[in-house]
């Protein structure tokens, strides 16, 4: 049996979407040669197209020991692997097993193969595990320096432009959750004193992504340029402040900053985090996310920018009201939820919501996420709750849905995340008129929905501790006429708030660009 022309034929199903025949095939090379990597490889794609993460890591977990990683001709398909099966274990919230395995293959990234992709990861996944110190984050920052060592940036030059040139970089100018941040900016930045230039990394655009260009005093696209290319072009624009706004997320350009191609350079936005990087000169954010000063210096190499109120300003494109009554009145017990990613559901936080649910008698939790739209996935999570001895008739596994708006009228009181609070999520849950309880710690990233809590004037619902926490959750829980009050009242405190001033955002942000700039 010729396993390679099986290979191939495999791979032809799969390119045609055949990813039936293409795992019958997969299957017969796994049983005939079962050291052949790249079935195995192939066969974590197929369940990544399917949105199957358990199968995905199921199909990838025992390829570590299949290499030999003191040989170097190795290294360059063993990151490869390596890296789908540790994004495939943080997306089933492993996050300290995903750590390990990013962490190997930087270890084992070659220079002149260098997948980048696998230390911005590796950063990024950082935000998501509770013990991911400062020390560990430099260790990694440090890694990814290694690979920008041979770019020589550009002198730094300023120039006498009559506007502000201030140059958006990121991949994700299109419907992506990004935007519901940064869309006011875009929006309504001065054209009196400021010229929008953005550098677009988009793979797929959409009807987004062509009103941005339409409304753009310069719109370069950078996807298919090399690192230097794009540079050049962000230099010969003659930018006076390059804003990145995607930090270590996917698909970012953090190589083109460091040819440091612009007068000023900033990030923030897109990205909770320090990017590391020394061609970053500040990082926007605001007097609750910054929060001590010390404590921040340990995880920044940028200098912050402290917005006098939200570094973000949300926007949100649906017109669907929220429900009269919290649920509670017609079910006649509370029900929690949370509909952030699963891959931002720790061990500390399901144990800390079990607690909730045996302190507040008949209570339900909904859990909502695309995880649920597999049965393998649902099997997953039933046996990490099994784990914490959660009853599960009181947990609601619900996948994905268009109208996940609509379902907030079935939560009384959404529970965020932590390390990593929710965002978007925090500010689509009071926008549908549901209360959020939140943790905060240290690092910036913690501190999301503290800020977005404090803009609208529920500070008291961000806590510093996980017995606060589930304290605050308890007390908000017997309190059916707040609730009620809330119900009715916190779209309109959203709205009044500095979260959702874009006129007053936009101001704070042009006085902050004008600042460094000078």
């Amino acid at each position: 049996m010729n396993v390679e022309k099986l290979y191939s034929r495999a791979e032809k199903q799969y390119e045609y979407k055949n990813y039936d025949e293409a795992l019958k095939l997969i299957d017969k090379i796994k049983r005939y040669e079962p050291s052949f990597r790249k079935a195995y490889f192939l066969e974590g794609g197929i369940w990544l197209k399917l949105n199957n993460p358990v199968k995905e890591r199921d199909a990838l977990k025992e390829t570590p020991s299949m290499f030999d990683l003191k040989n170097p001709n190795e290294w360059s398909l063993a990151t490869t692997i390596l890296s789908t099966l540790a994004t495939a274990t943080a997306n089933l919230g492993l996050n300290e097993e995903a750590m390990k395995i990013f962490r190997m293959v930087a270890e084992y990234s070659v220079k002149e193969n260098i997948n980048l992709n696998a230390l911005d990861s590796a950063i990024y996944i950082g935000s998501y595990t509770e013990n991911c110190s400062a020390t560990d984050l430099k260790a990694l920052y440090d890694k990814y320096k290694k690979y920008l060592v041979d770019i020589k940036p550009y002198p730094k030059k300023f120039y006498s432009h009559e506007k502000i040139r201030v140059g958006f970089m990121s991949a994700d100018f299109y419907r992506h959750p990004a935007l519901h941040w940064s869309w006011a900016l875009f929006t309504n930045l001065d054209k009196n004193s400021f010229e929008k230039c953005y550098y677009s990394n988009v793979e797929t655009p959409d009807e987004l992504t062509e009103y941005l260009r339409s409304n753009a005093d310069i719109w370069q696209d950078i996807k298919d340029l090399t690192d230097e290319a794009a540079a050049k072009l962000i230099r010969d624009d003659e930018i006076d402040i390059l804003f990145d706004l995607s930090g270590h997320t996917k698909g970012n350009r953090l190589p083109v900053a460091a040819y440091r191609p612009a007068s000023v350079q900033i990030s923030g936005i897109g990205y909770i985090n320090s990017t590391g990087l020394d061609c970053f000169d500040y990082f926007l954010s605001d007097i609750y996310c910054a929060g001590n000063e010390a404590a921040m210096n340990e995880y920044f190499t940028e200098k912050i920018i402290k917005l006098p109120h939200s570094h973000i300003c949300y926007e949100l494109r649906a017109n669907i009201e929220p429900a009269d009554y919290p649920p509670c009145v017609r079910n006649g017990y509370v029900t929690f939820g949370s509909f952030n990613q699963f891959r931002k559901i720790t061990d500390s936080i399901l144990s800390t919501w079990k607690k909730i649910l045996d302190a507040v008698p008949d209570s339900r939790l909904i859990l909502k996420h695309k995880i649920f739209d597999t049965e393998d996935g649902k099997k997953f999570v039933i046996e990490r709750l099994k784990n914490f001895n959660f009853d599960l008739a009181r947990v609601d596994m619900r996948g994905f849905s268009p109208s996940w708006l609509v379902e907030y009228g079935d939560v009384d009181i959404a529970l965020d995340t932590f390390p990593y609070t929710g965002g978007v999520t925090t500010c689509e849950a009071l926008y549908m008129g549901v209360p959020v309880i939140s943790l905060y710690g240290d690092r910036h990233g913690t501190r999301f929905g503290l800020s977005i809590l404090s803009n609208v004037g529920l500070a008291e619902l961000a806590v510093d501790s996980y017995d606060e926490y589930i304290n605050r959750a308890v007390a908000l829980a017997s309190d059916w006429e707040l609730l009620a009050i809330l119900r009715k009242n916190l779209r309109g405190m959203m709205e009044k708030s500095p979260l959702m001033d874009s006129a007053n955002y936009t101001r704070e942000v042009q006085d902050a660009f004008i600042k460094i700039l000078r």
